[in-house]
């Protein structure tokens, strides 16, 4: 199968480069619309909208779902929106929604009142969500039973539909429209089953979710739970959509790669954006913080030559990097595992000062063999030419970096959750922003303690 599909997108290659439009659009019908749309997103510029134009409008709906943004801006801006709207009608409501919602108002106003009345209204229903809700990622195309039909009634009318979206279990509602449950396809279809209500054969414990949730809480109930999808109801118990896998599996990829990029101080709009100025605009925030980091660190450095001899200052500042990127280092550690905790939904408010604690003990475990280490090291670096005793400025230094691990724990962990719960991201806590603070404060663990200790000893 694979050797057929690599053969199949080597002759779209072929006739892309020669043009020969008419060869290409058999061989398109042949690949999986998410194939086609990396097709597109390779492709030169003057050329995409050639290739999506071969499209059916069915096929053109499916191929927008997985473009990437950029790419589907560029398409999007060469069509009508006669043309827009014919191809919106061929989508499932959210896929249609979400693609309106790239649009600017007027235009995407345009495109409504070309639809189908019966389509618009969905499409309109779901744009007065929040993007990143539960409501902005839901679809409408849902099967919702009363309760009082039999399991055959049932499906006899699934059925007939005609459904965007596939489905795996059908709702049950009261005589009010109250969601009270689910029954799964495959208890309809048992033989036995047939003459009961589907109020016999429903299952009650159902999870659901509200239209303001947040997609990353949505993509945790359905993680946790094993969940192919989650009905959506309103304030009064009415179902209004479900959210299915596969937008939760995009949800998922999209809250992890926000994760990562501001773990490293960035913005998934450089993927979107490739000019050089638009990086820049992006980065160049954490970068100045880091910078004033260093005017910070280059003042401490500056205050303690003053208070001991040159001879010291040279020898503790041979130490300096190893105490501050180790620090560094056990912040990010600390800081990487909460968040990824946090986004897990891994934390209570039981396990958070347990959590504390035990990050506190882990730093100061690799703060006891890496300090034991450091101290060795710097006996042997130092050797014989300070006026104090060499093997006091190598425990100094020893206990210094014990100190800035140990803080540098603590302080890692304690951020994300502090940031989590006054409702910030907590993904900002680290790359940039615990690095740097970690840098002054290993600095000035690292001075403090080899000062204070160098007093004691010439006391």
């Amino acid at each position: 199968m694979d050797n057929d599909i690599n053969r199949i997108q080597e002759q779209i290659q072929f006739c892309i480069r020669g043009e020969l439009w008419e060869n290409l659009q058999p061989l398109l019908d042949q690949i999986h619309p998410a194939d086609i749309a990396d097709i597109i997103e390779d492709a030169p510029d003057d050329v995409q909208n050639h290739i999506f134009d071969l499209l059916d409008d069915e096929t053109k709906g499916d191929v927008i779902a997985e473009l990437d943004d950029a790419t589907e801006a560029d398409i999007l801006e060469e069509l009508t929106a006669e043309q827009i709207s014919d191809i919106a009608e061929e989508m499932a409501p959210d896929d249609a929604a979400d693609m309106l919602a790239e649009l600017d108002d007027k235009r995407s106003q345009e495109v409504l009142e070309l639809m189908e009345d019966e389509d618009s209204e969905e499409v309109r229903e779901l744009l007065q969500y929040d993007e990143d809700s539960a409501g902005g990622i839901m679809t409408t195309d849902f099967v919702a039973l009363h309760s009082t039909r039999t399991a055959q009634d049932a499906l006899d009318y699934i059925g007939t539909l005609d459904l965007d979206e596939p489905i795996y279990s059908a709702y049950i509602i009261d005589t009010a429209d109250k969601l009270i449950g689910h029954v799964q396809l495959w208890q309809l279809i048992k033989a036995d089953n047939r003459h009961k209500t589907l109020g016999q054969l429903a299952e009650t414990d159902l999870f659901s979710a509200r239209p303001e949730t947040d997609q990353e809480e949505v993509a945790q109930i359905m993680s946790k739970y094993d969940l192919s999808s989650l009905p959506v109801i309103d304030a009064d118990g009415t179902l209004v959509g479900r959210i299915t896998i596969d937008d939760m599996v995009d949800v998922i990829e999209e809250e992890a790669s926000e994760d990562i990029f501001k773990l490293a101080g960035s913005d998934d709009a450089e993927l979107e954006d490739p000019s050089p100025l638009a990086s820049c605009k992006v980065r160049l925030p954490w970068l100045l913080i880091t910078l004033g980091t260093g005017f910070i660190t280059s003042m401490i450095l500056k205050a303690f030559i003053h208070h001991i001899t040159a001879m010291e200052v040279l020898a503790l500042s041979f130490f300096v990097p190893i105490v501050m990127g180790m620090g560094g280092n056990t912040g990010i550690q600390s800081s990487t595992l909460i968040i990824r905790g946090l986004a897990l939904g891994s934390f209570n408010e039981k396990k958070l000062y347990r959590l504390l604690f035990r990050e506190m003990a882990i730093g100061m475990l690799m703060g006891v063999i890496c300090g034991s280490v450091i101290g060795a090291w710097a006996r042997f670096v130092i050797g014989g030419t300070t006026t104090i005793n060499p093997a006091f400025l190598a425990f100094s230094v020893g206990l210094a970096l014990f100190s800035a691990m140990t803080f540098a724990a603590i302080f890692g962990a304690f951020v994300p959750l502090l940031l989590n719960r006054f409702k910030i991201d907590p993904a900002v806590a680290s790359g940039p922003f615990v690095s740097a603070s970690n840098d002054i404060m290993a600095l000035l663990i690292y001075y403090g303690v080899t000062f204070l200790l160098i007093g004691l000893q010439t006391a």
